[in-house]
This record gives C-alpha cells, structure tokens and sequence, in this order.
C-alpha cells in the first residue's frame, strides 16, 4: 500500500542519515539500559515505542496503558495525563534482562513519532518555561540558565527562574558547558539521543505532523485497529510553524547556526528542511 511505501521511504533516510554521519562516531556505541528508558514495551501485542516528549507522548502513552492494561482502561481519554507519566504505569525495556532485550528487539514491532525539531523545541519552551505551574522545571534549569545567560540578573530572577527568555534558552542549549555537564532534560534531547534510531531499526516512523493517520496505522498493523482509535488532537495552544518563526525573529544568526547544528541529525533524519525563517550565513 501507499502507507507502507511511505513508511519505507522513512525508514530509508534514517538508514542513510546513519550510514553518512557515522564516519564522524567511529566507535560503535553499545546500548546500555540506560539508553532503553524511553521504549515502551507492550507484551500483549509485541510492540515498543520510544516516546519523545512534545510529540503526543501523553496520548501515546495512554494509548499504551489501553493496550497493555488487560481490560483496566478502554478509553485513553480517561486517563489523566499526569497518571500516563507515571513511571510505574507502563514498562520500558532497560527493566529486562539482556537476553530478554535482544529478543524484544528483535521480534518486536517498534514504532516512534517524530516532529519538526525546533517546533518541538518552541513547544517544550512555551510548555516548561512560560507555564506558571511548572516551578520544578524553573528551580531546576530556569535558575541556571539566568544565573549563566543573564547579566544583572535581580535577586528575584535568579532565586524563580520563572521568566527565562527564548533567548536564553537558545543560549543554554548551544553553551558548550551545558553539552558537558549534563545531559539535556529529555523534553528538548535530541530524538536521535532519546531513541538511537541508528541502533535500534525502527519499523515505523510516525509524524508529528500527519499524527492521526500514522498512529492509527500503527494500531491497525497491531491488531488493534478495529476497536482503538487514536484520540483525534484538536489543542488550541499548540504550537505552530507560525509560532515557532516568531519565537526565531530574536535570535542571532550565530546562535541560529549553532543550534541547528545540535539538532541537525534529526532534521537530517526525519527528512525535515532548513526551516526557511532560519538566518544561515
């Protein structure tokens, strides 16, 4: 069918993306658990899909609790999104052994979505930085990036860290120091870093952009299709391609630049174009 033509272009890219950039990671990484947290293994159905947050993971993930529930759930929309992200409610695969993890990975239908990545990055930003509620996430990064990004911070500012600038964001991300004290918090990594799909073959690669359609189609491949359907998205607040150049208007050339190249791998990847607002000397 077209569908899966489609999808077998997908799957394509992401090969060749791998096989050109690897030239640059000569040595080959071995996955360890660590790197399997985001795959969520349903028995029942042999499936495993690696969520990426800020691409419908909340509904995926209720989707999941559906599938693998045994009766529990039936409809995804009933389940709170906070009860979807709890850690416990859903299996990943670094909880297996690693027998019992080649076995998965080999036999398994795997499956991701992806999004266009600085629309994804535009939404995590809007999402952990401008929303009142989300204090954890301004303690735990907000206070760093003004304490680093900002001169003459106000006391205020640097004990909230609630009004962080795009700006600053952009800065952070792009810091050298950043790339090697941490590891990016997983709502703007990298979905080559979050999934390795260079590693991992993916069977599926659902967009962001066609959600609907792809994700129905992962259903309907698993067996499910006739009686779970994927909840139909239909988010006022969602952020847009409009929304995204807007965010961009602020930010240097140079930065522009810098950025791209840490997300290069997934636009790369996922077969996504410059984005055309993009100032790139």
């Amino acid at each position: 069918s077209n569908t899966a033509t489609l999808h077998q272009i997908r799957r394509d890219q992401v090969t060749d993306t791998c096989r050109a950039n690897s030239v640059s990671s000569r040595k080959r990484h071995v996955l360890t658990p660590n790197d399997l947290k985001h795959l969520v293994v349903d028995e029942d159905h042999e499936m495993i899909y690696c969520y990426v947050p800020k691409v419908a993971c909340t509904n995926w993930k209720r989707v999941m609790m559906v599938l693998t529930g045994r009766g529990k759930y039936s409809d995804p929309m009933e389940i709170p999104a906070n009860e979807a992200h709890v850690s416990s409610n859903l299996k990943t695969l670094n909880q297996y052994s690693i027998p019992e993890i080649n076995h998965r990975l080999k036999n398994y239908m795997k499956f991701l979505f992806v999004r266009e990545p600085f629309e994804r990055l535009v939404s995590a930003y809007r999402n952990k930085f401008t929303q009142k509620y989300n204090t954890s996430f301004h303690k735990r990064y907000g206070t760093k990036i003004v304490r680093r990004q900002r001169k003459n911070a106000t006391q205020e500012a640097l004990r909230k860290g609630d009004d962080v600038k795009f700006e600053e964001f952009v800065a952070y991300l792009i810091d050298p120091h950043t790339q090697r004290e941490e590891p990016f918090n997983e709502h703007w990594q990298t979905v080559y870093s979050l999934c390795h799909p260079c590693h991992i073959h993916y069977d599926l690669i659902g967009k962001y952009e066609t959600l609907e359609e792809d994700s129905n189609y992962v259903l309907q491949l698993a067996g499910v299709g006739n009686y779970l359907k994927f909840p139909a998205y239909a988010k006022s607040t969602r952020t847009t391609d409009e929304m995204t150049t807007e965010f961009f208007q602020n930010i240097s050339s140079l930065h522009q630049m810098q950025l791209y190249e840490v997300y290069k791998l997934d636009f790369l990847m996922f077969n996504y174009s410059v984005p055309s607002y993009l100032k790139l000397e």
